[in-house]
């Protein structure tokens, strides 16, 4: 306790003999006199190179450094790609100081500069924007997500999504490569800040586009975890392990291997609290998948088609992993994962459904009881070697296995208005299937010229097959002036199978060097499906499965096929990037029934284009905007005049004259970070409109069984936008304030059929949301959150009535970190539905609590949690649209107390030194 006091006493006495500094100045080539857009300055105490602050030059050169410091002497650094780095000492006696131009080349040797490496915050490359972890604090013991959040524009929410200045981060890799694939969070989670050198961030790109110098996607942001050389060879991993109430429990551990180019990484885990099976039950692994299950339909964490657990009910899941990447020499590189996950989810749900016909309404309540066995095993693989430099070949293979067993029980009931019960019907389901899927991707690439040309072709290939056994016994009651009653007791055996190829030839030709192309491509796809379904109705007299039923059977083969010219220009200067791509597609869908006379062929032929802009003001400062034209042909189920009976309440049948859906769609948009004020701002619209639609056109009969086919409409369409503010100050070295406010809105029409009668329907939502972080380093952090949810439905027909639904949220988040061994963490949520049927829950406290106690140096770890802690935790959510309004409650993860030891260990250090053992 003395030493906390101490130490908070030395806090703010140093606080209090701080001033406020301002050093301005204007950055300039030293032979041009060119004023120098986007270089980084940056201010540190000379006494320990501690940041004070830091900031970009504007496209005029000109840069102001404002902060509070208590030194009297500073270091002014300045960093431009392709010049030297250089330093001044400036005397702060005088807090307010102009240095005028300061002229920098790499003769430049008269204004007390000295060449430095490079140690700028950020750097502002070509297309990428690089951070220098050494620059930002954090906590000790950080992980890269922990650095991530105090990057500025870079924001990360409580499941692990990144954005960067409001763009999603969609691909995180260390050193250039995957990390145990896609998933961000085994990679930001579980390594530390301290083996790391740089964060760099650039649009996603495919290696190709990257070997080519292409544009990548610009709606997509890519992370690349640099490790630092001096840390890149050695041992480092965790494990965890913990038991609770509740028979909760959960174990986690990973390892990893580092030696330069070559990284050998493996995990494995399990735990019954809905996280996913690499989790080291930190609190905010909880606020991750776990908090994300109590407020969302689905709040389930995969990876590449493996569910992890989370989503409605209660997940016991099991995983392993490992992953594996080299360098051979200079121009292979290999990385392949592969991994094994197993669950057991069990659930219980009660949904209300309000129908709406234009005549009258119905309502139907639905009761059901599911429990599901999975099990898969996945692995990937990524080669890519170099030829020469102008010869790149990239291969992607991807396998999958996995195993499904469920069981399933619904009980339904439907009443008309006047609460008169019109059917019910009971379902009990057993089902196994067996699955595989095989899919590969190769990419040639040859530039050549030098001028930016290149030709490229790209073949892709997959097999996958499903088969699958169910059992199932259902029994529906019709009452009314006909009663009926209708029982099933059948088992059905199905086989699905799809193979399938693409070819792709590109060839980029440079009209002008480096800056106007033409782009001419081909593309061919070819599909064959195929889908068999026996069914087999129970005979009481062989006390068997041996009656096979024709009605309810099926035997289709599908093929689709595809061919697309296409012909388009792109202009690309520093500011400048446009492209104009056309396309003319034929299509041919059929499909055969060997059971019954079900044969039909339909071509579908279209133009698409696409138009993409995007204009760069700045280095930091870019709008965007696009037109997209597309055609989409109707499923194969859509087209089918099949009649599908299978669920005696809801009758589906095809339509084979459907026309190919016309979809246009305009985009506009732009994102700014502004250094200097630590603000920044992104905005984004979006607008499509459709002709000849497939929508589904739906008659309920005087007995409530719907009977579904298709039709194509005109004059729907849907917009969207988001806009978002955020802005970071320091107050001073210790205390920072970061807040933001973002706006999220969509407006949809649609045009509808219900018992024949057409009609519009018109849904408008929009979130506003606002929050907030304080950190005091060292003591403590506090992040709250408000976010408001506002829905509304309306119907062109005067007997539908409007439905509105509104949602309040607000989380308020703590840290604190003292004393130095002790981390406190809460989560506090409030949530209000306010329009939600009566019997359900429409309010609720939700508050999780963790406390951690860190021990040999910090190495190991104790950690008491709280899940719960008020046990007022409910999954209760209201859904509408033009058809139903319905409210559901399924089964939650319940309060529970968990204590969970932490250990890590280490070896990476300078040249791949053993560190310490913390033990002596």
């Amino acid at each position: 306790m003395q030493k906390f006091l101490f130490g908070f006493f030395f806090l703010f006495v140093s606080l209090s003999f701080s001033q406020d500094v301002q050093v301005s100045g204007v950055l300039i080539d030293g032979e041009s006199q060119d004023p120098l857009e986007a270089a980084t300055v940056f201010m540190e105490t000379v006494a320990d190179s501690t940041l004070i602050t830091y900031t970009i030059t504007d496209k005029n050169g000109k840069f102001i450094l404002e902060g509070k410091t208590s030194a009297k002497n500073v270091r002014i650094n300045f960093s431009y790609v392709g010049y030297q780095n250089f330093q001044k000492t400036v005397n702060l006696d005088t807090p307010v100081q102009d240095l005028g131009s300061i002229p920098i080349s790499v003769s430049v040797a008269n204004l007390d500069e000295v060449v430095v490496k490079s140690r700028a915050p950020i750097t502002i490359k070509k297309d990428t924007l690089e951070f220098n972890v050494t620059s930002f604090k954090t906590k000790k013991n950080a992980t890269v997500e922990d650095l991530l959040k105090e990057l500025p524009g870079v924001e990360v929410d409580a499941q692990g999504n990144i954005t960067v200045n409001g763009k999603p981060v969609n691909k995180i890799l260390v050193n250039g490569k995957p990390f145990f694939g896609d998933d961000p969070t085994i990679a930001t989670r579980n390594l530390t800040k301290e083996i790391v050198e740089k964060i760099q961030v650039t649009d996603t790109k495919t290696d190709s586009e990257a070997f080519t110098g292409e544009k990548g996607d610009e709606n997509n942001k890519t992370i690349n975890i640099k490790i630092d050389e001096e840390k890149n060879k050695g041992i480092f991993g965790r494990v965890a392990a913990g038991g609770g109430t509740d028979e909760r429990f959960e174990y986690a551990g990973l390892i990893n291997y580092f030696d330069n180019d070559l990284r050998i990484s493996a995990l494995g885990g399990g735990n019954n609290t809905n996280s996913p099976g690499f989790s080291f039950g930190e609190i905010e692994k909880m606020f991750g998948s776990g908090r994300q299950l109590n407020f969302n339909s689905n709040g389930s964490f995969n990876y590449n088609g493996m569910a992890f657990g989370g989503g409605d009910g209660i997940t016991n899941s099991r995983t392993a992993g490992a992953n594996f990447a080299k360098d051979f020499g200079k121009k292979t590189d290999i990385s392949t994962d592969y991994f094994y996950s197993s669950a057991n989810t069990f659930n219980e749900e009660l949904r209300n459904r309000e129908n709406i016909l234009p005549e009258n309404r119905y309502l139907s309540n639905v009761n059901t009881t599911s429990e599901t066995d999975s099990y898969t095993h996945t692995a990937n693989l990524k080669f890519n070697t170099q030829i020469d430099s102008t010869f790149l070949i990239a291969i992607r293979p991807q396998l999958s296995f996995n195993k499904v067993i469920s069981n399933f029980t619904k009980n339904e009931t439907s009443k008309n208005a006047n609460e008169e019960l019109i059917n019910q019907s009971v379902n009990d389901n057993h089902s196994e299937r067996d699955g595989n899927n095989f899919n590969n991707r190769l990419s040639v690439t040859k530039k050549y010229g030098g001028n930016g040309g290149f030709f490229r072709i790209i073949a892709t290939n997959k097999i996958n097959a499903i088969a699958n056994q169910d059992y199932i016994f259902s029994e529906t009651q019709i009452f009314g002036e006909d009663p009926n009653t209708l029982l099933r007791n059948q088992r059905t055996n199905g086989k699905k199978s799809a193979s399938g190829f693409s070819v792709t030839p590109q060839w980029r030709l440079p009209i002008i060097a480096d800056t106007l192309f033409l782009n001419l491509e081909y593309n061919f796809e070819n599909e064959k499906r195929k889908d068999r379904k026996d069914v087999f109705d129970f005979d009481e007299f062989s006390e068997d499965y041996t009656t096979f039923n024709t009605a309810q059977s099926t035997d289709f083969t599908n093929t689709n096929q595809q061919s697309s010219p296409e012909m388009g220009v792109t202009y690309t200067t520093g500011k400048i990037y446009a492209r104009v791509n056309a396309a003319y597609v034929f299509r041919t869908l059929e499909s055969d029934d060997a059971l019954r006379d079900i044969h039909f062929k339909n071509d579908f032929n279209a133009l698409e284009m696409s138009v993409n802009f995007r204009y760069k003001f700045s280095k930091t400062f870019s709008a965007f905007s696009g037109y997209y034209l597309q055609n989409t042909a109707p499923d194969i189920d859509q087209l089918s005049p099949f009649v599908d009976i299978s669920d005696p309440l809801n009758i589906t049948r095809g339509n084979p004259d459907l026309k190919p859906s016309n979809e246009h769609r305009f985009y506009l948009g732009g994102n700014n970070y502004d250094f200097k004020n630590q603000t920044g701002f992104y905005s984004y619209l979006n607008f499509e409109f459709s002709n000849d639609r497939v929508v589904p056109k739906t008659t309920v009969d005087e007995n409530l069984v719907k009977t579904t086919t298709f039709t194509n409409v005109n004059g729907t369409y849907s917009l969207s936008g988001n806009i978002g503010f955020n802005k970071s100050f320091k107050i001073d070295s210790l205390r920072t304030i970061k807040y933001g406010a973002f706006l999220y809105a969509t407006g949809n029409s649609n045009v509808n059929f219900n018992n024949n009668v057409q009609y519009n329907s018109t849904t408008i939502n929009y979130t506003p949301s606002i929050n907030a972080t304080f950190t005091w380093k060292d003591l403590f952090e506090l992040s709250p959150r408000y976010s408001y949810n506002y829905s509304t439905n309306s119907i062109d027909v005067s007997t539908f009535e409007n439905s509105n639904y509104t949602r309040h949220e607000f989380n308020l988040r703590t840290t604190t970190f003292v004393p130095k061994s002790l981390e406190w963490r809460n989560d506090f949520i409030y949530v209000y539905n306010a329009d939600v049927t009566e019997g359900f829950n429409r309010s609720y406290v939700f508050w999780n609590s963790s406390l951690t106690y860190s021990f040999l140096k910090d190495s190991g770890s104790a950690t008491l949690k709280v899940y719960d802690l008020l046990n007022q935790n409910s999954n209760v959510r209201r859904t509408s649209n033009q058809n139903y309004i319905q409210d559901v409650q399924s089964t939650v993860l319940k309060q529970y107390f968990m204590l969970t030891l932490s250990y890590k260990f280490n070896t990476l250090g300078k040249k791949g030194e053993i560190k310490d053992n913390p033990w002596d």
